[in-house]
């Protein structure tokens, strides 16, 4: 887990990525932004993470308070991850994210053909 301390930042966007930064949380976060997903979704969305990982940067995300674990009283156990009500609130800077990887994409694409 991590510590709670008291980070001081120099630019806002310094505490944006130290809650969503890193190489797989804000890939979750895409997919989350798309409806409530289990842990065997992500593994099939996301082949390349290690199912150690992924539990990592879940718990991390729950411990910031950006998604919601709700665990379902059945055999087998179900576990749901969805965004909470603070991590619905990067809802639109996901879907500009999303915006720009396909204007990216078009432009490289487009680069290529000259």
């Amino acid at each position: 887990m991590k510590e709670q301390t008291t980070q001081v930042h120099n630019i806002p966007a310094e505490a944006t990525l130290e809650v969503i930064g890193g190489k797989w949380k804000l890939l979750i976060l895409c997919y989350l932004n798309c409806g409530p997903m289990r842990s065997s979704e992500f593994r099939k969305e996301i082949p390349d993470i290690s199912q150690k990982i992924l539990t990592q940067q879940l718990r991390e995300l729950e411990e910031d308070g950006i998604i919601t674990r709700t665990v379902y009283n059945q055999v087998p156990p179900k576990v749901v991850y969805e965004l909470s009500e603070l991590g619905k609130s990067l809802k639109l800077i996901l879907d500009q994210l999303g915006e720009w990887g396909e204007y990216y994409i078009r432009a490289r694409k487009s680069k290529e053909a000259e």
